[in-house]
């Protein structure tokens, strides 16, 4: 079991964001910018593109919802996406608001976000999500 089965599961507490029956939406624990999500099949597959092609269709119209509750949330012209997929073997996507192209740095984290912070980010996306 992932450690984001464990978080769909509710063995992991989690900033969640969004859920339907097949996907999960959770703000990411070390973000690069606040509102950063991670969004999440409930079936465990370890390579996005080794999703079959309707999950993988249904998880990027999921994601786009989301995307649109982030850009209602968090001040920015756009909401990005990134696939890396190395650190969990787990697929998912990462969303991130952006004010330009250099906010999409994955080297560049927020250094100790504090809860209070991500549990409004979280509670302000929620609030944004139309499932």
């Amino acid at each position: 079991m992932t450690i984001f089965s464990k978080i769909i599961a509710g063995e992991i507490p989690s900033y969640k964001v969004a859920e339907d029956d097949n996907f999960y939406a959770f703000l990411d624990i070390n973000p690069i910018a606040w509102g950063h999500t991670l969004v999440v099949p409930k079936k465990e597959v370890d390579y996005i593109f080794d999703m079959e092609n309707k999950d993988l269709g249904e998880m990027a119209v999921f994601a786009k919802k989301v995307a649109e509750a982030i850009k209602e949330a968090i001040p920015c012209k756009k909401v990005g996406m990134a696939v890396l997929g190395l650190e969990v073997p787990h697929a998912h996507i990462h969303l991130l608001p952006l004010k330009n192209e250099g906010d999409m740095d994955f080297k560049h984290k927020i250094e100790n976000p504090s809860p209070e912070k991500m549990k409004e980010v979280c509670e302000a996306i929620a609030s944004k999500y139309k499932g």
